[in-house]
């Protein structure tokens, strides 16, 4: 389990377009959204490079990261969502056990709980509760990132 009481920790809704929340080694919070769709020309596993580039610089420019949070997904609509967040995860798995940087999985319906007050709420709901946090998310996930950061520290992880 990584530890909540890190001071930089990343917190991710891994996807095509993946929502990011960074409590920054300085305490100040950013989040955002970053695409990870590939180009018409790019080979299968461009993505997956891109993504690899966007964790060490984010862990670079605001590092280092100590702590990352994602959201697990055991369901998905698609065949083509559950290959790319899978993907990703195995991405991300990787850059992290490279460095040492401990990282965990959050249920779906656990973050949904702790932002919106309900285990299956839809994305307007998260995004009004990132809202209600003072953030300005640009979509549902950017509000998935914000609520999986909030629930790592203010639950330590779950064990709070």
């Amino acid at each position: 389990m990584p530890n909540c009481k890190a001071t930089t920790i990343l917190a991710l809704d891994l996807g095509t377009t993946t929502g990011w929340a960074l409590r920054g080694h300085d305490g100040l919070f950013t989040s955002g959204t970053t695409s990870f769709k590939p180009g018409r020309f790019d080979g299968g596993g461009m993505r997956y490079l891109r993504f690899t580039n966007w964790l060490t610089e984010i862990d670079r420019l605001s590092g280092p990261i100590e702590a990352i949070w994602f959201e697990e997904v055991r369901r998905h609509a698609g065949t083509d969502a559950a290959h790319v967040y899978g993907g990703l995860m195995a991405t991300l798995t990787a850059w992290a056990e490279l460095r040492g940087v401990p990282y965990a999985g959050v249920p779906v319906g656990t973050i949904k709980q702790h932002a919106a007050g309900k285990g299956n709420a839809d994305k307007a709901a998260m995004v009004a509760a990132a809202r209600a946090r003072g953030f300005s998310p640009a979509d549902d996930n950017e509000a998935d990132a914000i609520a999986i950061l909030f629930w790592a520290i203010e639950t330590q992880g779950g064990l709070a």
